[in-house]
């Protein structure tokens, strides 16, 4: 596994406790989201100093599921809602003001028979930790169908925030399956965009909470169909490449009916990421981590469980923020109590204000910059793509995509780190439709990779910042190739 990577962090105060073998850390948190960076906040106003391994792409993506949603009303402290990844942000701004130390990166491996723990990251790092919280949550389910995989991002989708102001979903006859608050939301989210929305539903009653069920029943702009389940779906003809029909079961009487939409999507429920864990902890028959009775302690002395992965019953975000401040400090006294605990005093008793996030104006004759290393809109874009010689990033976005608030800095990142060797454009699909149409954008975040007037390369999703980096030097070491499309 190679050797062990230290990750920076203050030093012990005079007349602390012993400063413990190189390399190894109080506590690593695995998983972010409300229970991952609740543990990371309360951990380090313990002064423990948390690595936080954020996840990237196994099992979703930074901040979990409130990254994939819409308004998150029935978070206290929001009285008119506010915006699941603004909110996750934000606990994110709070876990790092006070002293947390987040990787974006997957725990690749998790070595729980020796002590210190050993966790392998899927960059490389290989770190030492006296305690963990594992806080992976849960991935979306599939459905399995004969076609979903031929048609998955032509038309499917398991994130309707992420994916609804599509072009191509535009004034279309759309369907979300499932019955819970998740789908709920999706569908009236989805009547902003679509002409109607199909509600499928397996039973013959909703199981979303009573305001979220009123919403749907009381919106004319969605339909419901009880008792039915999907058996496929198809496009226009056997050779088409997007999504133009599901075919429905009824439950109870067998007939089958086709119902014409043009997207399609789940809502169908998660299932734990326990895989890094498989054979080391109890997992229930579900696959969730077995905890003790309304506690963190899982049965190995010094892990915890936070949130989804440990709660097959709740699910929320209150509860899993919740279940991570019980996690951090349970892993504080155990720590303490074993005499492991070692304090990495803040360099400031009160950490300076994290502000407000930088929002990048949309360019326009009077503020383009044609050095600007990042920029947004189709004014900065038409200029940069005839005027200059750098390789450019268009990275295409809506206001509501988590994934696209985790991969913009990564993508500034890099931009950064090549010194102004390339340059980067923005675009929000909602606000200029057009261009998505026009480049063939089916869900965001899209990047598009141009050079020389030519479109070198496309990434749907979130990636691994070095995988942008890699493409971008291979443009500037070697000529360009000819092929590909104009925005």
């Amino acid at each position: 596994m190679g050797a062990p990577s230290t990750l920076p962090h203050g030093s012990a105060s005079p007349g602390s406790d012993p400063i413990p073998a190189a390399g190894v850390e109080n506590l690593v948190v695995i998983g972010s989201g409300p229970a991952g960076y609740t543990a990371a906040l309360y951990a380090a106003r313990a002064n423990l100093s948390p690595v936080v391994i954020t996840g990237f792409q196994s099992g979703g993506i930074p901040g979990g599921q409130l990254m994939t949603t819409t308004h998150v009303e029935n978070y206290p402290g929001f009285p008119d809602g506010i915006l699941g990844p603004e909110l996750m942000d934000r606990m994110k701004a709070q876990a790092l003001r006070w002293g947390s130390r987040l990787l974006e990166t997957d725990a690749d491996q998790v070595d729980l028979s020796q002590r210190p723990f050993r966790i392998l990251t899927a960059e490389g790092q290989t770190i030492l930790s006296q305690a963990l919280i594992l806080a992976t949550g849960a991935s979306a389910n599939r459905l399995g169908l004969p076609q979903e995989e031929r048609f998955w991002s032509r038309g499917i989708s398991a994130c309707a925030i992420c994916d609804g102001a599509t072009p191509q979903f535009r004034a279309g006859q759309l369907a979300v399956v499932g019955g819970g608050d998740s789908a709920c939301e999706e569908a009236v989210y989805l009547t902003k965009y679509g002409s109607h929305v199909h509600l499928i539903v397996r039973s013959d009653r909703l199981r979303a909470s009573a305001a979220m069920a009123d919403r749907v029943l009381a919106n004319a702009a969605i339909s419901v169909h009880w008792n039915k389940e999907l058996v496929d779906v198809a496009g226009q003809t056997p050779d088409a490449d997007w999504l133009a029909s599901v075919t429905m079961r009824d439950r109870r009487s067998g007939a089958t009916e086709e119902l014409a939409v043009r997207g399609l999507f789940y809502a169908i429920g998660h299932t734990p990421n326990t895989a890094l864990l498989q054979g080391q902890l109890e997992l229930d028959p579900r696959g969730y981590l077995v905890t003790r009775p309304g506690r963190p302690e899982t049965a190995l002395e010094g892990v915890f469980a936070a949130g989804d992965v440990a709660d097959a019953e709740w699910r929320q975000g209150i509860t899993a923020a919740a279940s991570g401040c019980q996690a951090a400090l349970a892993a504080e006294r155990w720590l303490t109590h074993q005499g492991l605990a070692v304090v990495v005093p803040r360099e400031a008793l009160d950490p300076a204000p994290a502000g407000e996030p930088e929002r990048t104006a949309e360019s326009d004759a009077a503020n383009y910059d044609p050095e600007a290393s990042w920029q947004k809109g189709s004014f900065a874009l038409r200029k940069l793509y005839h005027d200059s010689s750098k390789p450019l990033l268009v990275v295409y976005t809506s206001p509501s995509c988590g994934p696209c608030h985790v991969l913009k800095p990564q993508l500034k990142r890099v931009l950064n780190e090549l010194g102004g060797q390339a340059q980067g454009v923005e675009i929000d699909i909602e606000a200029e439709p057009q261009i998505a149409l026009q480049a063939g954008v089916t869900g965001t975040p899209t990047v598009q990779l141009f050079f020389t007037k030519e479109m070198q390369q496309q990434w749907r999703g979130v990636k691994q910042r070095g995988e942008f980096r890699a493409a971008i030097e291979a443009l500037l070491a070697a000529p360009p190739q000819p092929g590909g499309t104009t925005p």
